[in-house]
C-alpha cells in the first residue's frame, strides 16, 4: 500500500468506505459485530495478515500445545509485520479468548497497526489503555481452549461475514472495520476522500438550516455551485 493511500484512509470513515465499495458491488466487506476497546484512537490502517481458528479437536489442544515453538497463534504475533493489521477469524466464538493483553502488547511493541477478532479478547481492559487499535466482539475472560484452536496463518479467511485476503487493506474507526480489496485501495481512498469533503460540506448545510432536496444528492446546480465555493474557501 503506497503511503498517499494510507495517508487518506486514516481521515475517512468506514461509513463512506462502505458507500464506496457498495459502488462497485461489494456489499460483505463491512466486519459484522466487532467494536473497539478503545474508540477515541485514530483510524487503524493497515495490510491484513491473518490468522484461522477451527473447531478444536480435545485432544489435539490441550494448554501444553502452547510449548511448541511454532504454535500458529504464537508464530501470527511474531510474524504479523509492522504496519499490518492481525486479522483473527475466531467463528465468531467469544468464549474462547482469540488472545490477551501480553500478546496484543507484543504486536504493538513490534509496530503492527492494529488487531481485530471476530471473537474475543482476555484482558479487555489492560488492551483498551495501551493506545493500539483492537476491535472485538465482547470480552473473553476465561480461556476455553476446548472450544478452537489455532490452525493457519496468512490465508484467505473470514472475519464476522467478510472474506479477508493476506494484503487486503484493513480500516478500523469508532464504528468498526471494513476490509478493501487490495487492488482497490488506491481507488477507493481518492474516492472517499472526495465523498467527505462533499459530505462535511453537506453536514455544515443542514447544520445551518437547509433542505437536503437538491443538495443530498446534489440534484440542484445551486448546490453544485456552493459546495464548488466552499471547497475552494476550506482548501478541501
Amino acid at each position: 500500500m503506497q503511503a498517499s493511500t494510507r495517508a487518506l484512509l486514516a481521515k475517512v470513515s468506514t461509513a463512506t468506505l462502505c458507500t464506496a465499495l457498495f459502488k462497485r458491488g461489494l456489499r460483505n466487506q463491512f466486519i459484522q459485530d466487532v467494536r473497539p476497546l478503545n474508540p477515541n484512537l485514530p483510524n487503524m490502517v493497515g495490510e491484513a495478515f491473518t490468522l484461522r481458528y477451527m473447531p478444536a479437536r480435545e485432544d489435539l489442544n490441550g494448554i501444553n500445545v502452547f510449548l511448541d515453538r511454532d504454535h500458529p497463534q504464537r508464530k501470527a504475533v511474531e510474524d504479523c509485520p509492522p504496519g499490518a493489521v492481525l486479522v483473527i477469524d475466531s467463528r465468531k466464538e467469544a468464549r474462547a479468548a482469540s488472545a490477551g493483553g501480553i500478546l496484543v502488547s507484543r504486536l504493538m511493541v513490534r509496530g503492527v497497526a492494529g488487531v481485530v477478532t471476530d471473537g474475543g479478547f482476555r484482558d479487555a481492559p489492560d488492551i483498551a489503555k495501551l493506545g493500539m487499535p483492537a476491535y472485538h466482539q465482547r470480552p473473553s475472560a476465561p480461556t476455553n481452549l476446548t472450544l478452537h484452536q489455532a490452525i493457519d496463518i496468512n490465508v484467505p479467511i473470514g472475519c464476522g461475514d467478510a472474506p479477508v485476503f493476506p494484503g487486503d487493506v484493513v480500516v478500523g474507526d469508532a464504528e468498526g472495520v471494513i476490509v478493501i480489496p487490495a487492488h482497490l485501495a488506491d481507488e477507493i481512498a481518492a474516492e472517499a476522500t472526495e465523498m467527505t469533503a462533499f459530505e462535511d460540506f453537506v453536514t455544515e448545510q443542514v447544520l445551518g438550516g437547509r433542505s437536503i432536496i437538491g443538495l443530498y444528492p446534489p440534484t440542484d446546480a445551486q448546490a453544485r455551485t456552493d459546495f464548488a465555493t466552499w471547497r475552494a474557501a476550506n482548501g478541501r
